[in-house]
């Protein structure tokens, strides 16, 4: 009997023990405030970045409000090692060639060619599956704008970076759409009693009255009728070239209706466009150091006005934000053919931001950088923030409506002002966040109204070539030949320019361009466009 008795106190007792603990687990896992786990996940989590940021800003990124907000946001804090931007990309190599590997890099200035080579090596991880699971922001973004996931896949399937959007505008009425805009001196055109021209051969006329009228009135022959610097970006003079046929961008490529690649500077109309500029030369119109000077050279004869025609991206930052200049429409060539040709620009930089290998703590990591495509956060990474009682705000915050409202920076360079706030990396900035999320900044507006109605209704091309992202084998091949391919068509159009010999040179000049790999460049280039559009 007493044998029985232990045996049932035994029993219970087991019973007991197994229940109680069964209870407890049950209670834990009802209260995550009382589980172990959850006290740990409930700790700060420290990450390690590389990064960069301007001589502007304080040295230590943390000091920034936007990183503030951020850290009290998601309990992570950063450790920063963060270098200014001239030196970043020689320490960004060294620390990675080094194995000594951060977490990540943030704004990382990634070529296409380094992601894949890092990805080769396994420096840096997919990333696919980390946005699907844990990237609810960014997965808004690539639903509302599907093209960017197929811009930012590599051609192995994998998305091994983060990108930095920024719309402004859409299509052709994108603020990328043209960078090499046509300023001309309309108080000149004024004084001198002409009209705004409208054929090459009013220009011409036109830029003959700079040169012999003294427009400036100071008796003096100092006048420069047309400058420009000659190399590709927003001082060339490629905008003239629309004149003529196909026309010409920073690139040397345009995309017909139906989906063809074409090199700009092998069609005819290119060729008829340097005759035209060799008559401009020949009148002596063309500012002689246009084929040798450099920026600084460029801004201090913009600065005393003594452009007649000229070419930026923004008059501001030549001639100042006044009346004195204004933008030239497309100008109709000798036979009527008016055009203006698209760049091939977006705002879309795919190597904003990657994940090393050395990652252990990868789902909160992506969880933070999830927090930087919120559209409100975005937009405050892109331009600066609000509330800041020690720098200059760029925005207010509207309690009522919720959106960021630029400020009127009262003289301040909006550039300036965005170097010591703005933290770039990774962002996107849709188009229709404009009004709903924040307002466009006075000087893009601006820009966009002009382009609307100056330039988009002459944009003959419906299609752009868009940011193909190449295999490295692809990549290699397009180094190799565009290294001579465009350093021989940039000289031989200044040669013809001055010295008018295109039509006797030109036969010769296409085959020594296909001796330099067009044929080739023009079919890789095309099966990268064909798999885009895919």
């Amino acid at each position: 009997m007493k044998n029985l008795k232990k045996a049932l106190i035994l029993i219970l007792a087991t019973l007991f023990i197994i229940t109680g603990c069964s209870s407890k687990k049950e209670s834990e896992s009802q209260n995550p405030a009382s589980s172990n786990a959850n006290s740990q996940s409930n700790e700060k989590v420290t990450l390690k970045f590389l990064t960069q940021s301007s001589p502007l800003a304080p040295a230590d990124p943390n000091e920034k409000l936007i990183y503030q907000r951020l850290e009290e946001k998601t309990d992570v804090h950063i450790e920063w090692t963060n270098h200014p931007w001239d030196t970043f990309v020689e320490k960004r190599n060294l620390a990675i060639a080094s194995g000594d590997l951060p977490d990540a890099v943030f704004d990382a200035a990634y070529s296409d060619y380094d992601l894949l080579k890092m990805a080769r090596n396994g420096t840096i991880i997919p990333l696919e599956e980390l946005i699907e699971k844990h990237m609810p922001n960014l997965n808004k973004v690539l639903e509302a704008a599907p093209e960017y996931r197929a811009m930012i896949t590599a051609p192995d399937g994998h998305i091994y970076s983060f990108p930095w959007i920024e719309e402004l505008g859409s299509g052709k009425e994108s603020i990328h759409s043209v960078d090499d805009l046509p300023w001309i001196n309309v108080e000149w055109l004024k004084k001198l009693g002409l009209e705004m021209p409208t054929t090459t051969e009013e220009l011409k006329q036109v830029l003959i009255a700079f040169k012999t009228k003294d427009p400036n009135g100071n008796g003096k022959a100092d006048e420069i009728p047309m400058s420009f610097i000659n190399k590709t970006g927003g001082e060339d003079l490629a905008f003239l070239f629309g004149s003529f046929g196909l026309g010409e961008n920073w690139d040397h490529t345009v995309v017909s209706d139906d989906g063809k690649v074409l090199f700009t500077a092998s069609d005819d109309g290119y060729k008829e466009g340097i005759k035209f500029l060799n008559e401009l030369f020949k009148e002596g119109l063309i500012d002689i150091e246009a084929f040798s000077q450099d920026w600084n050279t460029y801004l201090a004869k913009g600065k005393e006005d003594r452009y007649g025609l000229y070419f930026t991206w923004d008059k501001g930052n030549i001639t100042g934000m006044n009346d004195k200049y204004d933008l030239m429409p497309a100008l109709a060539g000798p036979d009527g053919h008016v055009n203006v040709t698209r760049t091939n620009g977006m705002g879309l930089d795919r190597g904003r931001m990657v994940i090393t290998n050395a990652n252990k703590k990868v789902e909160e990591t992506a969880k933070w950088i999830d927090q930087l495509y919120d559209p409100i956060q975005s937009v405050q990474n892109n331009w600066g923030t609000y509330g800041d009682e020690k720098v200059q705000n760029i925005f207010e915050l509207d309690e009522a409506s919720g959106m960021l409202k630029h400020l009127p920076l009262d003289g301040t360079s909006p550039w300036e002002l965005r170097q010591k706030t703005f933290v770039g990396g990774p962002l996107a900035i849709l188009d229709e966040y404009y009004g709903a999320v924040t307002t466009k900044p006075d000087d893009a507006a601006w820009r966009l109204d002009l382009l609307k109605k100056v330039m988009v209704p002459d944009m003959k091309a419906k299609n752009i070539y868009p940011k193909v992202f190449f295999s490295i084998e692809e990549l290699d091949r397009l180094a190799i030949i565009e290294t001579d391919l465009f350093a021989n068509v940039l000289r031989k159009r200044g040669e013809w320019i001055q010295n008018g010999k295109v039509e006797q040179e030109w036969d010769k000049y296409l085959t020594e361009l296909d001796r330099l790999g067009l044929k080739e460049w023009l079919q890789i280039k095309q099966a990268g466009y064909d798999r885009n559009v895919k």
